[in-house]
């Protein structure tokens, strides 16, 4: 996106329009977290931390890069399908301000001069494909429908012979997510164009074998962090249900006419060609933000007292960022309308200067925006457990710390009225900054593993693992609709020969879930106060989403 001017005032539209989507986005960070890092460790459900996955070891447990030998290569290759469906119904009774004829839930012809819907619908959304963005063209692109293809993704260790320390370093995507839909799909309120994403493109790191039985590791992340989105805006909101009776009932008579009476008397409400209303779109956005280097930590420790038991813990350190960015808005006719026809007349401009909110806006907006953002930090523990000596069994505990996420604040790049006025609304706001609450919570869950070895060269694998949602009710989103998920997986390790090993995986995390109408603020929540962020304000929604992968992982000595 490239912006070759910038206003000097912003409308406060724009800036709760801008918000809104960027809270949607960056609050599912947690969507993509660890899932197609390593094939090994996918296939065991990433209960892994006692039973580290040979080089990725730098992610899940540095301490097991002390066992490797030698110097190793490992090339990992993943295919990706996404699914994202949602639902959206309307409840018994469901009205704006006494207006029912939304075009995503009503199959009535458009503008049919009823304004309650006589023939309500489900309407569905979905995906048409993955987006990227890619770091050094500052841009995202579009791929073809169909899955991703990643590869290959290289890691290194190296011990010198007699060493207790092992060296390595690994490129891989400890988060990964993005998609597009069409033009005329529902869900482009909740993100036409999506793309977050975590790069590690560098990852020194160490193992030391203390003796027998005990091992340590560290290792330091370099990454790259990125988030892009463009999407449709609008509000379904009583003062906007309030605007439509205004334009269709009290200035319809008024239409196509202009003369100081009338425009003194009515501020000027009644000269927009096109008026607002609570179902139409009221822009469209355009905004991406990104670090080029965000560090990190992970430590490790490893016990195998015996064979047939093993104890490993790891902490992956919080990454604090600070996200900078360009974003661009484009407001419909409806709005430029409303927005000049009052600015137009000498009492709606002067009401307009009291509220703080400009007397005139142009088609586009644009401007820059930061944030201040902590990718929270995490601590897994697990154990290995080999009842025989072709079974066994790995479970892991994990927790994430995204009670982190309390609030986002957004930074613009200079003083704005609007601003001013967002602040009254918004506690801890400034005259160049918005505060949103969140009130994420930190989450546990279980992971787990098992593998049996067929023979002596074949090795077989499953994993489970439940991901809880750090997400409250009364904050879930369609944007990227996972919450609570489930993890499954099947894997299989083959030795081809004594240096080289393949590991093939398939895997697949899938999660439902239901929002009733006025239940979470960041969807469907009714009121007046409603704006950041409920396009969809008293609807029901149903969301679904299943994301498949397979891997195949290439690891030899060389």
């Amino acid at each position: 996106m490239k912006n070759n001017n910038r206003l000097g005032r912003r409308s406060l539209l724009g800036v709760v329009a801008l918000v809104g989507m960027l809270l949607c986005a960056v609050s599912q960070a947690q969507l993509a977290t660890n899932i197609g890092v390593d094939v090994k460790a996918m296939s065991m459900g990433h209960a892994v931390t006692a039973d580290p996955p040979g080089i990725m070891a730098v992610h899940f447990n540095p301490a097991g890069l002390a066992k490797l030998d030698g110097r190793q290569i490992n090339l990992q290759f993943l295919g990706v399908d996404l699914s994202l469906e949602s639902k959206f119904s309307a409840p018994p009774g469901y009205n704006v301000f006494g207006y029912s004829d939304d075009p995503i839930v009503c199959n009535d012809a458009p503008n049919d001069g009823v304004d309650y819907c006589r023939d309500f619908k489900t309407s569905s959304s979905t995906i048409e494909g993955v987006s990227l963005y890619i770091p050094f063209l500052n841009d995202t692109v579009d791929l073809p429908p169909g899955p991703l293809l990643a590869g290959p993704l290289p890691s290194f260790s190296i011990k010198p012979a007699g060493s207790k320390f092992t060296f390595a370093t690994a490129t891989y995507l400890p988060q990964a997510a993005g998609f597009y839909r069409s033009e005329d799909d529902p869900g482009n309120y909740m993100g036409k164009r999506v793309a977050l994403e975590r790069i590690t493109y560098l990852s020194p790191s160490i193992g030391y074998q203390v003796n027998n039985e005990l091992s340590i590791g560290a290792s330091i992340g370099l990454s790259f962090q990125a988030v892009s989105l463009e999407q449709d805006f609008r509000a379904p909101n009583q003062l906007l249900g309030f605007a439509r009776t205004l334009d269709e009932s009290i200035c319809a008579p008024f239409k196509g006419e202009s003369n100081i009476a009338l425009d003194l008397i009515l501020f000027g409400i009644c000269r927009p060609e096109e008026g607002l209303g609570p179902f139409k779109n009221l822009a469209s956005l355009d905004v991406s933000m990104d670090q080029r280097l965000s560090p990190s930590y992970n430590l490790g420790v490893l016990w195998e007292p015996n064979d047939w038991f093993a104890w490993g813990a790891v902490w992956r350190s919080e990454s604090k960022m600070h996200l900078n960015g360009d974003y661009q808005i484009t407001y419909s006719k409806a709005a430029q309308d409303t927005i000049n026809g009052i600015g137009g007349s000498a009492t709606g401009a002067l009401a307009l200067a009291v509220l703080g909110i400009p007397s005139r806006v142009g088609e586009q907006e644009v401007g820059q925006v930061n944030m201040d953002l902590t990718m929270p930090a995490s601590f897994q523990t697990g154990i290995k457990i080999r009842p025989t000596d072709r079974l066994q069994f790995n479970i892991d505990a994990v927790w994430a710390d995204y009670k982190e996420w309390d609030s986002f604040t957004f930074n613009f790049d200079r003083s704005s009225t609007m601003l001013s006025l967002a602040r009254l609304f918004s506690a801890g706001s400034t005259s160049t900054s918005l505060q949103y609450p969140l009130n994420y919570q930190s989450t546990w869950n279980l992971a787990f593993g098992a593998s049996y070895d067929l023979t002596g060269r074949i090795q077989l694998r499953a994993g489970y693992e439940p991901r809880a949602s750090a997400i409250p009710d009364d904050r879930r989103s369609p944007l990227v609709p996972i919450n609570e998920a489930k993890f499954y997986s099947l894997g299989l390790g083959y030795k081809w020969d004594k240096d080289t090993d393949i590991d093939l995986g398939i895997a697949q995390l899938r999660s439902k879930d239901d929002i009733p109408a006025n239940s979470s603020c960041a969807a469907n929540c009714t009121g007046i106060d409603n704006l950041v962020y409920n396009p969809y304000a008293g609807l029901d929604i149903q969301t679904e989403a299943t994301i498949n992968i397979v891997g195949l992982a290439f690891r030899t000595k060389f």
